[in-house]
């Protein structure tokens, strides 16, 4: 098999979504899984090898609507309440649709474990062919997503696009720095974030911590976030400088961000510069 030759550029596509916070809601669930595949098929048609989604593109599950204790009083999750069967099927027919459309799809739901395990927040990577190729799980998890509602995860996850490796980080992961440094050190060209705070309006400071750990690894950031007017947090691209170069309406309406990943030398020159350094500084 001859060996991938990396592009120099990689156009990828970034879906500002509709959140919708009950998995018990079939008629929800089957919204939300329209919207993705509309935006699959128009990031395709655009010419995008890869389409990022948000956390919650398909659900983000609140912690009312899940508690076991009913709605005014937040506790233990009741996962059974949840309709697996659906979620599992349009997550099913999203796989389906990349390989259709010859598209790399990252797309987040939750992952269920057998009970009375939690469930695992997660990414599904799927690829051009059709296939479900890897999953990863949020790691810094919030206090009430620990408590309450899932599993943690304990692994980072890489996969490869045309010679571009991807990292993934998922919910509060963005906002700790050692995601992003493990991610250095596995040589990745980008990190695809999905992020979503729903009726929250004081986000911008996430845009900000994004785009410095951009330009503390000298890789690309992919933000794909909710669609929620006044957040101060919209979907986008940030380049290995720092600099947004695409970014979603800040209207907060659902839409689609496209952005071309350019490879130059600036993220090889930083990732050397720091790995001699810290080997200087540990000898």
């Amino acid at each position: 098999m001859p060996e991938e030759i990396p592009q120099t550029s990689l156009r990828i596509a970034v879906a500002q979504s509709t959140v919708r916070e009950d998995p018990t809601d079939v008629a929800g669930l089957h919204a939300s899984a329209e919207e993705v595949r509309r935006f699959m098929t128009e990031a395709a048609e655009a010419g995008a090898r890869l389409v990022h989604f948000s956390e919650g593109a398909l659900c983000f599950p609140s912690k009312v609507v899940m508690s076991e204790l009913g709605p005014d009083e937040v506790g233990p999750s009741d996962w059974s309440k949840a309709e697996w069967a659906v979620l599992q099927e349009e997550l099913d027919r999203i796989v389906a649709l990349s390989g259709e459309l010859g598209i790399w799809t990252v797309i987040p739901s939750v992952h269920q474990l057998p009970a009375p395990a939690r469930p695992y927040n997660s990414m599904y990577v799927v690829s051009d062919q059709g296939k479900l190729i890897s999953r990863y799980d949020e790691r810094r998890l919030s206090t009430t997503k620990v408590s309450f509602m899932y599993s943690e995860g304990d692994q980072p996850v890489t996969f490869d696009v045309e010679g571009w490796r991807f990292g993934l980080a998922l919910g509060l992961d963005m906002l700790f720095p050692e995601i992003f440094t493990e991610y250095d050190r596995l040589e990745v060209d980008a990190v695809l974030a999905s992020y979503a705070s729903v009726g929250v309006s004081r986000n911008a400071q996430v845009g900000v911590q994004a785009r410095g750990a951009a330009a503390n690894t000298t890789c690309w950031v992919s933000i794909a976030t909710a669609a929620n007017p006044g957040s101060g947090l919209e979907s986008g691209v940030i380049d290995p400088r720092g600099d947004w170069v695409a970014e979603g309406p800040a209207s907060g309406t659902p839409a689609l961000v496209m952005a071309e990943l350019q490879r130059d030398d600036t993220t090889q020159l930083g990732r050397d510069f720091r790995r001699r350094t810290r080997e200087r500084v540990s000898s």
